[in-house]
């Protein structure tokens, strides 16, 4: 997949994806489902766009119904993603709310549950970055505040509500770190820090609910092209964005969901679990 230095561009958090230049590619015309997740249900954080998009589309296309969060000012990004879930035949439930709120993540649980039958897959993914204000005396107690409520307390928060249903089935999990994990950049500094507690997280976690058949996953992404980019970088980082990887370009969300798919289906990783499965064009994840 060949591609040219994206265009300077910025927007505000948390960003559109009909404002990108280029849009990103979720997998809309390339990705063929094989039933891996027949029937399952999924509960997607931050499905409305990017990788969380991807990975709804996907896991419709593999068969399951599929939940999702969303902040309400979101709601363009999430009319579409519940459409491009819909036109794979499948159930779509777009629940719009703020996860730094724990009575949303247990909401956002129980409405899946009573809507869509059950709970078999947990997607943490939603995050929260922000690259301007680099030095960390410029961080305010609000963006600190936000990074971690997102990436971490909302983790804890949904995965809590979770587990009592993913051990009837049993189900899966599966997290959303980064290279920011292994590879920081001084410029996420808080960011970065989240991502490294995720992948703590998940090894953790997947030994403590090993013994209730559930398995514990994370994806790493190295940059890939999402509204969080222009909605948090600056225009001149973002015409540079994924230069620095060994395949010389930044991943496209559709390059990133099959490995949600793996890590989901019980037909293919039903013996893998406390993994951080790497997708970094070529940065290493160790």
């Amino acid at each position: 997949m060949e591609q040219a230095a994206f265009p300077a561009q910025q927007q505000r958090p948390p960003g559109r994806t009909d404002e990108m230049v280029p849009v990103p590619d979720h997998g809309e015309a390339s990705y063929v489902g094989h039933d891996r997740l027949a029937d399952q249900v999924a509960l997607v954080t931050g499905g409305d766009s990017g990788i969380g998009r991807a990975v709804c589309l996907a896991y419709a296309r593999e068969g399951a119904d599929v939940a999702f969060t969303y902040l309400p000012e979101e709601q363009d990004d999430a009319v579409a993603t519940a459409q491009l879930v819909e036109g794979a035949g499948r159930r779509a439930l777009a629940i719009p709310g703020d996860l730094r709120r724990r009575a949303f993540c247990d909401e956002a649980t129980e409405r899946t549950v009573d809507a869509l039958g059950g709970l078999d897959i947990l997607v943490n993914n939603a995050g929260y970055q922000m690259a301007r204000d680099h030095a960390l005396e410029d961080f305010s107690d609000e963006r600190i505040d936000r990074t971690f409520a997102t990436n971490l307390y909302a983790l804890l928060w949904l995965t809590r509500a979770a587990l009592p249903h993913l051990r009837r089935r049993p189900g899966c999990i599966i997290n959303n770190s980064s290279i920011q994990a292994y590879e920081p950049s001084t410029t996420l500094l808080d960011y970065a820090a989240t991502k490294a507690a995720i992948a703590n997280f998940t090894v953790n976690l997947a030994a403590q609910v090993g013994p209730d058949g559930i398995r514990v996953n994370a994806v790493a992404p190295g940059p890939i092209w999402t509204p969080l980019q222009p909605a948090t970088q600056e225009p001149e980082k973002v015409q540079h964005f994924g230069e620095d990887t060994p395949l010389g370009r930044a991943g496209q969300p559709a390059e990133v969901a099959p490995a949600f798919v793996f890590l989901a289906s019980p037909g293919e990783a039903s013996y893998v679990s406390g993994t951080v499965l790497g997708v970094t064009g070529g940065k290493p994840v160790f």
